[in-house]
Parts: structure tokens; C-alpha cells; sequence
């Protein structure tokens, strides 16, 4: 028997809470039942983004909601920061122009974090900027960005919006939305939040709201003006993901009775074990700053092809994580410790992890990695 374990950075598991509601018996979208239901999602929501405006309620994955981002709130030939620094940076820079935006790059090398000193030249130099683009974790390398430095910047430059890609963060760190000044912060179902893909939440600021008046680039099922209306309603304006946002109350249930400080903490405790173990077994972290709480990028020992260590991870042992991405890809492998996650999911993957690279003839100390785990955990 093979017993599997999900580590990777999305899609992560499931409580059996969120499970057992999902699976109840179908309810209609526009019943009455469905509406407190929908309420009751908009208010956590609220709570886990930190903010009092509304968290709109997406049915699509992430990357809808970062569309949604782009055409709802800006014009053609708009000018765009748009920082990166891997896969999803390139992500942002992608859609930017798929929409006519101008793009302004600042482009980040890979294992490294933005200095925020470097947006600040940038924006002092550039006339006109409407939008600066970023993640909060960019999650093929494992690296955060300083949202809370970077907001402060852009707050201090006119009208331009500051619009974060917090798929991967958003519950792993402390994201102050609106004491931070943060304008438009985009979340997903399958990351902390511990869903099936399917969901993308975003806020918006009352500064972000008077920009989508004067937008002009078409747009249908991601009108946001349009589902603001419908949501303050509590419905969808197309059909709604009953069954995904009867388990989102669920998830959101259980991360407010952990208490988001303790959720904040308890990642983060994680992320450390995880680390130290990877330096006791004598690998390298790719994030060379700014390391994120929500996953580990570790580098393959010489001569170990990380492509290789991510297939043994999963059909040998069980254990479901992910490889690199684009320039990255066989020079490292990822592990998440993101949404439902707890201290001996981290000591199966640190196991799992010497077993693995003994099996491809690395050089590694059985359980060294497991006890520097462990000692953090206790």
C-alpha cells in the first residue's frame, strides 16, 4: 500500500470538515437557503483579508482573478509596474499586455526578493504610472515580497494602484489590506484556504472602485462593477460554485477558531522547521531573502537532477510536491507548508525527502534533517 500526502503549494488538502460539507445534497444558487450561506462567506472573507470592504467571490481559479485585476480597473496604454521575479511575475506581465497596457519591468533575479528602494527610483522617474503589479509570495521561487515597504511606496505616489497576487500568501502571512493601503489583493480556494481549486477572491478599495469608473477595456463574466451589485445581494451574477463556497465557510470556520495570529504563527513555525531541516541535510534554500511561509524552494544537490527527486517524492514514497519552473526547473524542488498543514506533515516531508535523495545516491545523513525538524517543532 502507498499511502499518499499532498505538500505541494496548491492545490493543498482538505480538511474533513470542509469534505464532509461539500459533500451534502445539492442546493439551487438562487434559493433562499444558498443566501445566508453566501453571506456568511463574505463576512470571513472580510476577516481573513483584514479589510472592511467587500471580498468579491470569483468562480474560476486565481489566475481569473488577476484578469479580473487587470481589465477592470485600467485602460489601454495605461502604464504598469509590474515587478519580476519568476513565474508568476512573468504571469502579470503576461496579462498586462494581453490588455494594452504599457509594461514598466522591474525584473527581480530568481531566489531574490524586490528592494523596494528600486520601485521607489522607478515611480519618481516615470509620469502617469496607473498600476504597480506584484506578488505578495512568488511562488516558484519561494521568495516574499516587502507588501507592507512596497505599499508604503506606492501610497506615496498619486493615483496609481497597488494590485498584489496573493494566491499563495494570502493566511500564511499577515497581510494588512487596508492598513497597509493595499488596493487590490487577489486570493484562491486551493492555497490556505484548504479547497479544491475553483474559487478567486478579491478586495477592492474605495481608490480602486473610482478608477473602474473611467475603465474602458471590455470585459463580461469579470465585470466586478457587476458582481459588486449582485454580491451585496448575496448572489453571483452567473451561476454560483455552491459546493466549493459551502466548504469556503467551512475552511473559514476552522482558521477562526485557531485565531489568525496563531495561523500567522503556526506557518511560520512550519516554514522555520522546514528550512533548518534542508540546511541539516545539506541542501540549499533557492529563496536567498525573504524566504516565504508558504513554501520551501530547495535546491538539488549536485549532480541530482530536481526533476528526478520530485517524481521518486511522489511514485515511490507518497508524497506529492513540486518541481521547478522554467529556468529553475531541475535545479530545485518545492514543498509547501501552506492551509492544512500541521508539524507531522513536515516531518513526513523531511523524511520522505533523505529517503528519496538516499535512494538517487546522494550523499545524506538518515534523520539528520528529521531531528533538526523536530527541534523547532517541540
Amino acid at each position: 500500500m502507498l499511502k499518499k500526502y499532498l505538500l505541494a503549494p496548491g492545490p493543498t488538502p482538505v480538511p474533513p470538515e470542509a469534505l464532509a460539507a461539500m459533500s451534502m445534497p445539492m442546493i439551487h444558487h438562487r434559493a433562499p437557503d444558498f443566501i445566508p450561506i453566501f453571506d456568511a462567506a463574505r463576512t470571513g472573507l472580510k476577516h481573513l483579508y483584514q479589510t472592511k470592504n467587500d471580498v468579491l467571490i470569483l468562480c474560476s481559479t486565481g489566475t481569473g482573478g488577476m484578469v479580473a485585476a487587470v481589465t477592470n480597473f485600467f485602460n489601454h496604454g495605461d502604464k504598469a509596474v509590474v515587478v519580476n521575479g519568476g513565474k508568476f511575475g512573468e504571469r502579470w506581465i503576461k496579462i498586462c499586455k494581453a490588455f494594452g497596457l504599457e509594461i514598466i519591468e522591474i525584473k527581480v533575479d530568481w531566489g531574490y526578493t524586490l528592494n523596494p528602494a528600486r520601485l521607489e527610483e522607478v515611480l519618481n522617474k516615470e509620469q502617469g504610472v496607473k498600476g504597480v503589479f506584484v506578488q505578495a509570495t512568488e511562488t516558484s521561487t519561494g521568495v516574499n515580497h516587502d507588501i507592507k515597504a512596497i505599499a508604503g511606496i506606492v501610497n506615496k505616489h498619486g493615483e496609481a494602484l497597488l494590485v498584489v497576487d496573493a494566491i499563495s500568501s494570502l493566511v500564511a502571512h499577515d497581510l494588512k489590506t487596508d492598513e497597509w493601503g493595499i488596493d487590490i489583493m487577489i486570493g484562491g480556494s486551493q492555497k490556505g484556504l484548504m479547497l479544491p481549486p475553483g474559487l478567486a477572491f478579491i478586495s477592492v478599495s474605495e481608490k480602486a472602485w473610482k478608477m473602474a469608473e473611467t475603465s474602458k477595456i471590455e470585459k463580461f463574466y469579470f465585470n466586478l462593477k457587476v458582481e459588486r451589485q449582485k454580491q451585496q445581494d448575496n448572489q453571483t451574477n452567473f451561476t454560483s460554485a455552491v459546493t466549493l463556497i459551502i466548504g469556503l465557510n467551512e475552511s473559514i470556520k476552522i482558521l477562526e477558531r485557531e485565531g489568525l495570529e496563531n495561523v500567522f504563527k503556526r506557518h511560520a513555525l512550519l516554514a522555520e522547521a522546514t528550512r533548518r531541516a534542508v540546511k541539516a541535510i545539506g541542501l540549499g534554500l533557492y529563496a536567498k531573502e525573504m524566504p516565504s511561509d508558504a513554501v520551501t524552494a530547495i535546491e538539488a544537490p549536485e549532480g541530482v537532477d530536481g526533476q528526478k527527486i520530485y517524481k521518486v517524492l511522489r511514485e515511490r514514497y507518497g508524497v506529492t510536491a513540486a518541481g521547478g519552473q522554467d529556468q529553475a526547473k531541475g535545479k530545485i524542488f518545492r514543498i509547501a507548508h501552506l492551509g492544512y498543514s500541521d508539524r507531522f506533515d513536515i516531518i513526513t516531508a523531511i523524511s520522505a525527502i533523505e529517503m528519496t535523495l538516499k535512494t538517487l545516491g546522494a550523499p545524506v545523513t538518515l534523520g539528520k534533517g528529521v531531528a533538526a525538524c523536530e527541534e523547532i517543532l517541540l
